[in-house]
């Protein structure tokens, strides 16, 4: 399945990512990132020793992975908000790390990693916060640097291949290679992608000849098996297309997907992994990093293959499994989310295969701190991909949020402002701003979900616009257009693990709201460490029906404040009826797995609120359903 010969170019991706800055968040999407720069992503270099005395800098703290991660997330938040202070950080950072460069091309600390004295895995995520700071600055020294390292990395693995986490996530290195010959086409570039692919894990071959169909054992466990490692590795095979042209890499994406949903796949898009597979149970954990690390896998994916099906699979990660992490005010995480989650507490007895007794609490490092250095990068970098420049001179709307895109098309400036509430809302109005009459195709994506969605130019008829394409508007734009896209929601649902059902409308994935108590057990706020303990039940099945789901739910909207993705703050909820089931219990301190679907229950028929996933900190997502 190895090949090394070298086209002579590389494939065109389908859309072409924006330079960081060309993007402007605005509603609920820059109340989110201000959140977050006014959580521990602006603050951790301040407290955090790993940050704040990292070897990356000349400090005696860790030199390893910590501080790559936090700069891929904080480089792309800084410009995306133009934040000085943050933007002031980012540079005292990059200027250190672009003047100590060692002689020989080698970057940060030597001696830092775990295996061996120059491992170069750390530095694969380096160099993406160096394409990413390059972009919005446009600072000279980044090319240079990142040639003398990867000159210096060439000859290192004839002499060292490939090893552990480098040898797994190597296709996170090719990336950055590819962006460098994008701009500096040299054949030794593709020679050197080439060796990492030799060397690297066949992640291919490994979902062709899936193995790991249940719950992982702890003594099985195996780099492979590794939740964050197979996060990255979807976007392995699309990555290496660019250079194979071979149409099984490309296929072999959807492949990847389709085997980890099956096996292992959770009602919010993402799989379980704590810390490797762990089957279909929803009281199973998945690690934060894996979440944000799939997410950035589907929009490179997005952006070399143009398949609207992977960015249906982003937003539903993205506005589901993403921000039920945290805690509302990101001054806090889990190491670990379970689709059903009704108590986090310190659990010695506790369902995962591998991680802690910590794992599931909300705070400043549970279990371990990869996850506090590296959970910085979900929002932004989804943020600055939600617009694409396509190669025919036109813009595409890849993913949906409130945002404004300043660029360019033949020369000329052009500006599209997306006004919406979108996941809470149906309606998307766009507004396309030529000073310069300018003919370009601009491209809205259709999501799977929305079957009879419309689209509609000023005072126009809507026109149908087909689910799961993007629909294409090709025409002279001048002065101001506006443009509205209207996305059907309806009520379905999934049947899921011993047959139970998860709710769904649009991107949300629905859960029952919980009554919680919040204890602190460690650190001092803002950053502290939390229980969280359920103060209403939560073992309902739902008295629901299957084949017209939106007779037996109602929804209720209310305005869209400015933290959507709480409790209090949910901007849609839903009244379903359901009963108790009393035999099912915690079992090792977590939700025992549904009783198998339908089940029968004498108890009182109540009315049960659900909220969107992303607005829960205790929840159930897959009930049982009454006979």
């Amino acid at each position: 399945m190895k090949n090394r010969e070298n086209p002579s170019k590389l494939v065109n991706p389908a859309f072409l990512p924006l330079p960081l800055g060309s993007i402007r968040p605005a509603g609920w999407l820059l109340n989110q990132l201000r959140i977050q720069a006014d959580g521990l992503s602006g603050h951790l270099d301040e407290f955090w020793l790993d940050i704040q005395e990292s070897g990356w800098i000349g400090g005696n703290a860790e030199g390893w992975e910590r501080a790559p991660y936090w700069l891929d997330g904080v480089v792309p938040l800084a410009f995306l908000l133009d934040d000085e202070k943050l933007k002031e950080k980012v540079q005292r950072w990059m200027d250190y790390i672009l003047t100590h460069q060692h002689p020989d091309g080698w970057l940060g600390p030597v001696q830092s990693g775990r295996y061996q004295a120059y491992d170069p895995w750390p530095i694969f995520v380096m160099l993406k916060v160096m394409t990413q700071y390059h972009d919005a600055t446009g600072d000279s020294r980044v090319v240079p640097v990142m040639e003398r390292f990867l000159h210096r990395l060439d000859g290192l693995l004839d002499e060292q291949p490939l090893f552990v986490w480098g040898k797994s996530r190597w296709a996170d290195l090719v990336l950055s290679i590819y962006w460098l010959y994008d701009r500096k086409p040299e054949d030794w570039l593709l020679d050197l992608a080439a060796k990492a692919y030799e060397q690297g894990y066949d992640w291919r071959k490994h979902f062709a000849e899936f193995q790991y169909k249940e719950k992982m054992k702890a003594e099985d466990c195996i780099q492979s098996t590794h939740v964050v490692n197979n996060g990255m590795a979807v976007k392995q095979p699309g990555v290496w297309y660019r250079q194979s042209r071979d149409q099984g890499d490309r296929d072999a994406v959807f492949q990847i997907i389709k085997t980890l949903d099956k096996y292992h796949g959770q009602a919010t898009g993402v799989f379980t992994g704590d810390e490797h597979y762990a089957g279909k149970n929803p009281s199973q954990g998945t690690e934060l990093c894996a979440v944000v690390e799939y997410m950035f896998s589907l929009e490179n994916l997005i952006s070399i293959l143009g398949e609207p099906e992977l960015a249906d699979r982003l937003e539903r990660i993205t506005f589901n499994a993403l921000p039920a992490t945290f805690k509302p005010d990101m001054w806090a995480h889990q190491y670990d989310q379970q689709a059903n989650q009704v108590v986090c507490k310190v659990s010695e007895d506790r369902i995962y295969t591998n991680n802690s007794a910590y794992s599931n609490l909300f705070g400043l490092e549970p279990n371990y701190g990869c996850c506090t250095a590296n959970m910085h990068q979900g929002f932004p970098k989804f943020a600055s991909r939600l617009w694409m420049k396509t190669p025919d001179g036109g813009l595409v709307a890849a993913a949906y949020a409130p945002s404004t895109v300043i660029t360019e098309s033949d020369g000329k400036p052009i500006q599209i402002e997306l006004k919406t509430d979108y996941p809470f809302d149906d309606t998307l109005q766009f507004t396309v701003k030529a000073d310069q009459p300018v003919i370009f195709p601009l491209r809205l994506r259709i999501p799977n979900w929305a079957e009879g969605a419309k689209v509609s130019m000023e005072n126009g008829d809507p026109v149908h616009a087909e689910a799961g394409t993007f629909y294409c508007i090709e025409r002279e734009w001048s002065g101001y257009t506006s443009v509205t896209l209207q996305l059907p929601m309806q009520t379905k649902i999934q049947r899921r693990y011993h047959n139970s059902v998860s709710i769904e409308r649009g991107p949300l994935v629905y859960a029952l709201k919980m009554e919680e108590e919040w204890k602190q057990i460690g650190g001092e706020p803002p950053h502290a460490d939390w229980e969280i303990y359920p103060k209403s039940a939560w073992n309902y099945a739902l008295q629901i029906d299957a084949e017209h789901p939106e007779k037996s739910i109602e929804f209720n909207s209310q305005p869209v404040g400015d933290c959507p993705f709480s409790p209090d703050g949910a901007p849609i909820s839903a009244k379903i009826k359901g009963r108790r089931v009393p035999e099912w219990e915690i079992e090792h301190n977590a939700a025992g797995s549904p009783p198998e679907s339908p089940v029968s229950s004498s108890e009182p028929l109540e009315e049960l609120t659900l909220i969107p996933y992303g607005c829960t900190n205790l929840r159930v997502t897959e009930f049982p359903a009454l006979d």
